[in-house]
């Protein structure tokens, strides 16, 4: 009987099945991308707010003031008399009922008496100019409150965190078209109901399951497309589906430019998941995975249907395909570390996940976007992330994915060294280099995609790639902190820190199996093969390729 593999070849290993489920699933990145950055501008801090002054706010329900009429009463007015501010106000205790509609709080109270008042926090609430274009003013996340924005972003890694185990887990078990219907209807419903969300819990709950979800779509739909194409094709889809999350990283400024409320950018960004419910009928379960779950007549509708899309026919004797006699397992956290090379694959890549993760944000928050437009500056930023794609496309069949993993990784942590001796007058050279480092990380966050799902076998490949993505999760939470907190003790020692952990990365990335140009393991045992196998694939392949399908 013939391997999967086998089969595939015959089918057609890239043909225009593949090409239509390729591109459909792409979109999910550009979706993903939405959510991963939008608190850039959901959550961006409001250009003009005031504190509320004493009696304010009654006064402003009780004469159903409009918003030009309680900023010129209160905010204008009071900025003349010399106590308006963003962060304080005047310790008063007022009895409003005295105030009529048209007299300004506290002006009966000569300026030299104010000067001895103490200054309090906002008790009140603030006065926005645009009190619905970011969740910071709908929710009051200024001044004291502003940190809870970050939290909201924590919230969704830990959700990103949680989906990837638990989605991650049901694709292994229960397939990966069913979860990745599932999960873009969550992420979907998520959005549209956290758009109208009345308070921060409840948006920031909502937030963490959109975290859940979005994760579900996004490594589900990367596990499928690394799955229906053929070895020598894969590097093409595993590269080029991180192109669409940088162009939804690119369309998302336009979005936000076009749209001037949160909510609008909410749901024009997460609606769109619901479009993917169509995939229904337009993709078939993965029959690599229907394969590991003893389902091999199905598995062989699948490829027939993906032969005759091709413009194809399955030659007579391929009746049946080849179905390994153990019994199908669900797959568990100890399969990651039962062997040898799974153990060493599986913590070199967790580490490798999360210095990308780590490094990367690291790189963006702390170069920043030079202050001026935001959209403009936001989409500049974006576009410099598209090279490393190309790089990679051009040069992982030549050298392969382990040389160019190690080589882009020490590229960032040298350049990162770097950068922090330059002179602070060469201002030029200091943003070439950093861009080399962010361009070299950008490589390897793009990588670690595709060595991933090359290194862990077919039985729990889904499981595992969210496992070890966990902790770019967990690294997108370390990120900020990290950086501010070690900026305090010398501005440049982020970048020395930076520097160790992606050279480190690169060194243990040189223990990681070769991939380049063998079939897809399907068990542990043949990932236990890949390290002798990556060593002689060159002198003979055939021979390797016969023993992992």
């Amino acid at each position: 009987m013939p391997s999967f593999d086998e089969v595939l070849k015959e089918a057609g290993e890239f043909g225009r099945f593949q090409k239509k489920v390729f591109f459909l699933l792409c979109q999910t990145g550009i979706t993903f991308s939405f959510l991963f950055v939008g608190v850039v501008f959901i959550g961006q801090k409001p250009e003009h707010y005031w504190c509320r002054i004493p009696c304010a706010a009654e006064l402003s329900k009780r004469c159903a003031w409009t918003f030009e009429e309680e900023y010129n009463i209160t905010v204008l007015a009071s900025s003349l008399m010399n106590y308006s501010s963003q962060c304080k106000r005047y310790d008063i205790q007022q009895n409003c009922t005295y105030y009529s509609c048209t007299d300004v709080p506290l002006s009966h109270l000569p300026n030299s008496s104010l000067g001895k008042v103490p200054l309090t926090t906002c008790q009140d609430g603030w006065h926005y100019d645009k009190p619905h274009s970011s969740i910071a003013s709908e929710f009051n996340l200024v001044c004291g409150n502003k940190w809870m924005i970050d939290t909201t972003q924590a919230v969704l890694n830990l959700g990103f965190l949680i989906g990837g185990f638990t989605l991650g887990y049901a694709a292994d078990r229960y397939g990966r078209i069913i979860i990745y219907l599932c999960s873009a209807f969550g992420a979907g419903l998520c959005g549209l109901i956290g758009a109208f969300a009345e308070n921060l819990v409840v948006f920031s709950i909502i937030r963490f399951l959109q975290g859940v979800f979005g994760k579900g779509t996004w490594m589900t739909a990367f596990v499928i497309v690394t799955e229906i194409v053929g070895s020598e094709d894969r590097r093409i889809v595993g590269i080029i589906i991180q192109v669409f999350f940088t162009l939804g990283v690119i369309i998302l400024p336009g979005i936000a430019y076009l749209i001037p409320t949160w909510k609008g950018i909410q749901l024009a960004t997460t609606l769109p998941n619901f479009l993917f419910l169509l995939y229904y009928w337009l993709i078939p379960e993965s029959p690599r995975w229907l394969l590991t779950r003893k389902q091999g007549e199905k598995a062989l509708e699948v490829m027939q249907s993906i032969a005759k899309e091709n413009g194809k026919c399955l030659p007579p004797h391929f009746c049946e395909i080849t179905v390994s006699d153990k019994e199908a397992d669900n797959p568990s956290l100890l399969d990651l570390v039962k062997t040898p090379q799974m153990r060493k694959i599986t913590l070199i890549l967790m580490y490798a996940w999360f210095t990308s993760a780590v490094v990367y944000q690291g790189l963006v928050l702390r170069l920043g976007i030079i202050k001026g437009n935001l959209y403009l500056e936001f989409f500049i930023s974006a576009v410099m992330e598209l090279p490393a794609a190309f790089l990679i496309l051009l040069t992982i069949d030549r050298i392969g994915r382990r040389p160019l993993f190690v080589s882009s990784a020490i590229v960032a942590g040298v350049a990162c060294l770097i950068t922090a001796f330059i002179p602070k007058d060469m201002s030029w050279l200091t943003t070439s280099v950093a861009i080399l480092a962010r361009l070299g990380i950008t490589i390897t966050f793009e990588l670690v995609y595709l060595v991933n799902s090359e290194l862990y076998p077919t039985v729990f490949r889904n499981f595992g790639v969210s496992l070890c993505s966990g902790l770019c999760d967990i690294g997108g939470i370390v990120a900020p902190f990290l950086l501010y907190r070690l900026t305090d003790i010398w501005s440049e020692l982020p970048l020395i820190v930076y520097c160790i952990l992606a050279v480190l990365s690169g060194i243990l990335v040189i223990l990681l199996p070769e991939t380049k140009g063998l079939p897809l393991p399907e068990t542990i045992e043949d990932v236990e093969q890949l390290s002798s196998s990556s060593r002689h694939c060159g002198k003979n392949k055939n021979q390797n390729s016969s023993t992992y399908v």
